[in-house]
């Protein structure tokens, strides 16, 4: 009996998308999470660590079904997709902030002090002189990390999105061929895995390129 690989392929674009969308969002979120653990004001550094150490104790599978079985029963409802995306997106932002405020404690003091002596502005700063470097350094760290969001995004497939993981399940329970549809999942796994992989290896290189000037 064949494996009906169409059936998995399926899950393909919604595994995709909830990647994509969980990484925008941990993405963005966890900037002004960054820039609280980094505050000198005690209290926003506080309240931001304890966030992070929260958001990153807890298992990923734990959040989801916090979002849609609890907060989505109780108060707000939403889908499966959305509810995986907010799960998901949360412990993103803390693992993002931690990339973010690691890069850039990396940056060399004597930037901001070459940018100050040059009168350059707050926001000149930043985006001439900090944010290039911010970028270089921390993407090898967020693509790996983002490589690793699109694995754990087949515990979505446990509320119900219809994921890879989620078609696989199906697909096996109803030709009893679990083997060769697993290990087809394995294979599509690998196979979204890589371009992003090379994706960040040539933005690496054209980063430092570009930054050395």
């Amino acid at each position: 009996m064949m494996i009906d690989l169409s059936a998995i392929l399926k899950g393909v674009p919604w595994t995709i998308a909830l990647t994509l969308v969980t990484f925008a969002l941990g993405s963005i979120l966890g900037l002004p999470l960054c820039a609280m653990r980094l505050s000198r004001n005690v209290i926003l550094r506080g309240v931001a660590t304890a966030i992070v150490v929260v958001c990153r104790s807890i298992p990923p599978i734990v959040w989801l079904f916090f979002v849609f079985f609890g907060i989505g029963n109780d108060l707000l409802a939403m889908s499966p997709f959305v509810a995986a995306a907010v799960g998901l997106g949360v412990v993103t932002a803390a693992n993002m902030s931690e990339i973010y405020r690691g890069a850039l404690t990396a940056i060399h003091p004597g930037q901001y002090e070459a940018a100050k002596v040059l009168n350059l502005t707050r926001v000149q700063q930043f985006r001439d002189v900090v944010f290039p470097q911010l970028i270089r350094i921390a993407l090898p760290t967020a693509a790996t990390y983002l490589i690793g969001l699109l694995k754990d995004s087949a515990v979505a497939s446990t509320i119900g999105v219809t994921e890879l993981a989620f078609q696989a399940y199906h697909v096996s329970q109803a030709t009893f061929r679990g083997l060769s549809v697993y290990g087809s999942a394995a294979v599509l796994y690998i196979a979204l895995s890589i371009p992003v992989a090379w994706a960040s290896r040539w933005a690496d290189v054209h980063l430092r390129s570009r930054v050395s000037r």
